[in-house]
């Protein structure tokens, strides 16, 4: 997806010039959408793996799609092109939950190359940017669960007590040997756990129960 009509054209040409690394991929479409109020629906409704966002210029970036397409869309990974080396915007995309940010002078070979990382989970970003995020993780104060917040869940003492261990990086078998159960009882609670919260994994349930505002009951 990208922003003026001409930058559609030059991400289109800037990628068919790039030949497929493997028989899958010779089999990947290739398609280009304006910025518009409707983008989020038919994006929604193709369900790409890979989305490439070259947001128009006077935006310097912000765009408020992102985060619904990623609601909608979980798994969807999001890489933005034609962008400048700013760190501002940087971590604002990275909050968004972007997997790649390239920059606008990227070759054609290079752009291909960031959407074949992000298919297989792999983050994108500049070197230069990467000691801006190193930075900005080490700035965060530790965020552990939230006694209301895992309450209004509907999560047991023992739940609760699990969530804030895993917050704070415990394995199974750490959580285990620290509460004097088997490590098959810590899975069970666990899975039960997830059930509850809806979460995919251990870390995503982590996740949902740090401090939140927007958690909590009005």
């Amino acid at each position: 997806m990208t922003g003026p009509v001409e930058s559609q054209y030059a991400v289109n040409r800037k990628l068919k010039r790039v030949k497929p690394a493997s028989p899958k991929e010779r089999r990947l479409s290739l398609g280009s959408a304006p910025l518009s109020s409707g983008v989020v629906l038919k994006i929604t409704a193709s369900s790409p793996q890979v989305l490439l966002f070259d947001p128009p210029h006077n935006t310097r970036g912000e765009c408020s799609i992102i985060p619904p397409l990623r609601k909608a869309l979980p798994t969807l990974k999001v890489v933005m092109i034609g962008m400048d080396p700013d760190k501002e915007l940087f971590l604002r995309a990275v909050r968004d939950g972007i997997a790649g940010y390239v920059l606008k002078d990227a070759t054609a070979p290079e752009v291909a190359d960031a959407v074949r990382s992000v298919a297989e989970n792999q983050a994108v970003c500049p070197a230069g940017l990467c000691q801006a995020l190193f930075e900005y993780v080490a700035r965060q104060p530790p965020a552990y669960p939230n006694l209301l917040v895992k309450h209004h869940m509907g999560l047991t003492r023992r739940e609760q007590q699990l969530v804030e261990m895993i917050g704070r990086g415990f394995t199974n078998k750490e959580i285990a040997a620290t509460l004097g159960l088997s490590e098959q009882t810590i899975k069970n609670h666990i899975h039960r756990m997830l059930r509850k919260l809806g979460a995919s994994d251990r870390l995503a349930a982590a996740e949902m129960c740090r401090t939140d505002n927007s958690l909590l009951p009005a």
